[in-house]
C-alpha cells in the first residue's frame, strides 16, 4: 500500500555497550593480578628467615681474660665494654690462617662505613711468641693482648676462632677458621642496625 513505511525487523544485534564487558573484565583482571600473585607467593611460598653466617652462642658473659698489651700495660677484656668487639684468638707466630682471620676482621669492620668506629678489633695472643712488628703495622687499629695459655680454655670455640662480643660484654657469635669476609660484614651490619647501644 502506497505511503506505508516498510516494516522493520527487530535487530538481533546486542546493544553496543555489551561488547565492552570483556575489555572491562580484562582490565580488572590485570589490575588484580599482582595483588593475587603477591598473596599466593607470601602465603604459599614463604621465604626462609635470614640466617646468621656465624654460629649464634647462648647469651653469656665473655670470660674474664687478663693479659698485657703489646706496650706492656695491663689489660682486662672488660675494658672493651661499651663497643662491639671482634676478638680473634691465636698464637703470635702468625701463619696463613692468622693472616686470613686478621684480614677478614679488618675488611668486615671497614665495610661498615661510618659505623666502623662502633667496632673494636682485638687479638688474644696465646703462647709465648708475640706478633712481628711488620704484621702489626698492617693492623694499626688492632688491640694485641698477650695472655696466658689458660685463656684459651675459657673460650668455647676451637683455636683460631673469631668471636663477636656485644657492648654489654656477652659472647654473641663465633666464626670458623678462615672466615668469609662478606658473612662477617653482613652479621655486623644487622647487629649494628638492631642495636641501640655500642
Amino acid at each position: 500500500m502506497a505511503g506505508t513505511a516498510p516494516r522493520r525487523e527487530p535487530s538481533t544485534r546486542a546493544p553496543r555497550y555489551a561488547s565492552g564487558r570483556p575489555i572491562l573484565f580484562a582490565i580488572a583482571a590485570l589490575a588484580l593480578a599482582p595483588v593475587v600473585a603477591a598473596y599466593v607467593i607470601y602465603y604459599w611460598f614463604p621465604r626462609q628467615p635470614a640466617a646468621n653466617y656465624g654460629t649464634l652462642l647462648t647469651t653469656a658473659p665473655a670470660p674474664q681474660i687478663d693479659g698485657r698489651r703489646a706496650d706492656g700495660s695491663l689489660f682486662r677484656l672488660d675494658e672493651l665494654h661499651g663497643r662491639w668487639v671482634l676478638l680473634w684468638e691465636g698464637p703470635g707466630d702468625c701463619g696463613v690462617a692468622c693472616d686470613k682471620a686478621l684480614y677478614a676482621t679488618r675488611q668486615a669492620r671497614t665495610m661498615q662505613g661510618k659505623d666502623q668506629d662502633r667496632i673494636l678489633r682485638a687479638w688474644l695472643v696465646t703462647g709465648a711468641t708475640m706478633p712481628a712488628p711488620a704484621l702489626l703495622a698492617q693492623h694499626p687499629d688492632l688491640a694485641v693482648i698477650a695472655s696466658s695459655g689458660s685463656a684459651r680454655d675459657l673460650l668455647p670455640g676451637d683455636p683460631g676462632t673469631v668471636y663477636v662480643i656485644d657492648p654489654l660484654g656477652n659472647l654473641v657469635l663465633r666464626y670458623p677458621t678462615n672466615p668469609d669476609i662478606r658473612g662477617i660484614a653482613n652479621d655486623l651490619a644487622r647487629l649494628l642496625k638492631a642495636s641501640r647501644i655500642g
